[in-house]
């Protein structure tokens, strides 16, 4: 099967460089496509999740109710219910295939004609074609960004398996991205299988060798562990999300222990630019946190497609030059 895919490779590469980069393009505009869906939901799935199991908790506990009434209370009767009454409809299913693509202010069903990745942003002229209520860029920009990653990781690694993942690597890293900028929130049901991901693309040489990898995982989660328990001994408060150990300890697994160096510069000095300039601008309060994660995704990004200029003294496995 490998042979087969690997000669499907061979066979593309010999197509026109424009038909190819069209191809990939196209290819990462469909994956943004995607990637808008799970930005926008997935935070919200996880609210549901965590409520409904809340609520299926506290049904089990009897003495729950008692625990959360107003002081005062206590002497209240327990509210009884009527199960002659049928129970209430079960929710509609809200995951990221139900309920179909739509607009949030009127509920239009999108047609496939208004679905398609860019082109539907433009021919609408970025308002929905029944309410006419403006239709946020954040879609169009990551579509756009999706198909620029792609076309960068067909370039930086040519035709072959490291292209998809490293465009693999950078999808996701554009979905938490987004998902931390707006919620705060880094799931694990990204992050963690971004980290066994890593490890196993590595298995083969990639981007690190295998006991570089685990090396890089370990000591990404270890560090800012040590930077979180720190923090916390020092200020009292949490000073950096459990999301942000799982994510750095992901970028290990795939970059090698040697490129966490230039990602934790690269991504706490233009996270400190950043917040020093969003704070100059009244953009964000002294005591609001600024998500750390969306630096280290970025940073990580480029590392993989740049290696390691910042820090030429650790390089990485197979990162040649720029471009090569």
């Amino acid at each position: 099967m490998l042979t087969g895919l690997s000669s499907l490779f061979d066979g593309f590469s010999l197509l026109p460089s424009a038909l190819q980069y069209a191809f990939v393009v196209a290819f990462g505009l469909v994956i943004g496509s995607f990637i808008t869906v799970v930005v926008h939901r997935l935070p919200t799935m996880l609210e549901r999740g965590w409520e409904a199991g809340v609520a299926e908790y506290l049904k089990d506990r009897p003495d729950a109710s008692a625990a959360t009434r107003p002081k005062g209370a206590e002497s209240e009767e327990p509210r009884q219910f009527d199960e002659s009454q049928p129970p209430p409809p079960p929710a509609s299913p809200y995951n990221l295939m139900h309920p179909g693509s739509h607009c949030d202010a009127c509920g239009h069903r999108l047609r496939a004609w208004e679905n398609i990745p860019v082109l539907s942003y433009v021919l609408l002229r970025g308002r929905c074609s029944q309410c006419d209520v403006p239709i946020s860029p954040r879609y169009l920009l990551i579509e756009l960004a999706s198909g620029l990653l792609a076309a960068l990781a067909w370039w930086r690694f040519g035709a072959g398996w490291p292209a998809v993942a490293g465009f693999g690597f950078a999808a996701v890293a554009l979905a938490l991205t987004c998902i931390d900028w707006e919620t705060g929130l880094l799931p694990d049901v990204i992050t963690l299988p971004l980290l066994w991901a890593g490890l196993l693309i590595n298995l083969s040489p990639t981007f690190a060798i295998l006991s570089d990898a685990v090396i890089g995982a370990a000591a990404g989660y270890g560090f800012l562990w040590c930077v979180y328990w720190g923090f916390w001994w020092w200020r009292g408060v949490e000073g950096i999300g459990h999301g942000d150990l799982k994510l750095f300890a992901a970028l290990g697994a795939w970059l090698g222990w040697s490129g966490l160096v230039q990602v934790l510069v690269l991504s706490s000095v233009t996270g400190a630019i950043v917040g020093l300039l969003m704070l100059a601008t009244r953009r964000m309060r002294r005591d609001e946190p600024l998500p750390f994660g969306p630096f280290l995704a970025i940073a990580g990004c480029i590392t993989l497609f740049a290696g390691t200029p910042f820090w030429p003294s650790l390089p990485l496995y197979g990162s040649g030059a720029f471009g090569g």
